[in-house]
């Protein structure tokens, strides 16, 4: 063990982030050594605290992140000392059945996240005799991190640490929601539900894709406000008053597609989504519930005689090395709003400050930056 790291650990179930001092092994075969310039706070980390979606206890938090490799390990081609990059939280191997069939959001080196192991089945940072994984088998609320190579995607010089942190999950996670697997179209009505640092990207992908009508639900009035700057044409406080809207406007129809971006997802949200939808309509359910409870729970017969379909979403069904790209040329461009979504920047040591603030609904997204 050749190096140490101070990380956030969450040691289990419903306690605070601890941030402590762990010993961080060198790089093995195919991995490499990662300093972490920025992180950001995506409330799936958060689902971790709640239990929502445990993993294996105890953790070190954070999945979406950017930094510069510091050590390469044995037979690493996709990375070397010095490269700025994003951390991606789905290892994307190129050659297993879902990465061959174009589905590179299922790559199959994906599953460790939940154990934060390395393929070799072991741990590379330590507290004593415990092992502790990364949440995503990366853990970016970390100084250091050690991960597979499979797991960096380039970051171009003109692209800061922060803004490649938000592209290593929220951004193209809610964009992708709405242009890839909603599959929007020109002149369609699509409604989503929650504007946080995902429905908001899931609102510009709606927009950029052509639609007629982008309505955002959600309770809180800075994220109703916030999302008419990322291309919303309406929103509303509550569902009723969103279904009232698109009924109207659509002469009964109602929307094409329904989007699910909430904090916790739950019955009650899967429910309003899928009746605002019309004949052929899709839910999109991108939001994570309490693993332990059905989330869906709907009539069937409705869903065979309209074909309704509700698809879930990992990563915006998009390709890390292949899409985050594409969007960094549409942010380039002017199209794509990437520095407005930072509401505010934290420390590590500040963590647990800037999570209290995601669930008080002060930030589209908080960022961990290493200067802070």
């Amino acid at each position: 063990m050749a190096n140490h790291t101070r990380a956030a650990v969450m040691w289990e179930k419903g306690k605070p982030w601890e941030v402590v001092d762990l010993g961080l092994d060198d790089p093995k075969e195919h991995e490499v050594l990662v300093r972490v310039e920025a992180a950001g706070l995506c409330h799936s980390d958060d689902h971790i605290r709640t239990g929502d979606s445990p993993p294996r206890y105890p953790v070190v938090g954070g999945h979406e992140g950017a930094g510069v490799v510091e050590k390469v390990g044995p037979g690493v081609r996709r990375a070397k000392v010095g490269d700025r990059i994003i951390i991606g939280y789905i290892p994307t191997c190129g050659v297993c059945r879902p990465c061959l069939a174009g589905k590179h959001n299922l790559c199959d080196n994906g599953l460790h996240a939940g154990t934060g192991k390395m393929f070799d089945g072991t741990f590379r940072m330590h507290s004593g005799d415990t092992d502790l994984g990364g949440f995503c088998a990366t853990g970016t609320f970390s100084e250091r991190i050690v991960i597979s190579q499979d797991a960096c995607i380039p970051l171009p010089d003109d692209i800061s640490f922060e803004l490649g942190a938000l592209l290593g999950c929220g951004v193209p996670t809610g964009f992708g929601s709405a242009t890839k697997t909603a599959n929007v179209r020109p002149g369609q009505t699509v409604v989503i539900y929650g504007a946080g640092g995902i429905g908001m990207n899931a609102v510009q992908g709606a927009a950029l894709a052509g639609a007629a009508r982008v309505v955002v639900v959600d309770p809180n009035p800075m994220k109703r406000t916030a999302s008419m700057d990322f291309g919303a044409t309406h929103t509303f406080e509550t569902h009723q008053e969103a279904f009232d809207f698109v009924k109207e406007v659509t002469w009964g129809a109602l929307a094409e597609n329904s989007i699910i971006t909430v904090g916790v997802t739950d019955q009650e949200v899967v429910s309003q989504a899928f009746d605002i939808i019309g004949k052929g309509g899709q839910v999109t359910l991108t939001a994570v519930g309490n693993s332990a409870h059905n989330t869906i729970v709907l009539n069937g017969n409705y869903m065979i005689g309209y074909e309704k379909r509700v698809q879930g979403s990992m990563f915006g069904s998009l390709s890390p090395l292949l899409d985050i790209p594409r969007l960094i040329d549409l942010y380039r461009q002017g199209k794509l709003k990437l520095d407005e979504l930072i509401s505010n920047r934290y420390s590590l040591d500040q963590i647990n400050e800037g999570y209290q603030d995601l669930l008080d609904g002060k930030n589209l997204r908080g960022i961990v930056v290493r200067s802070k």
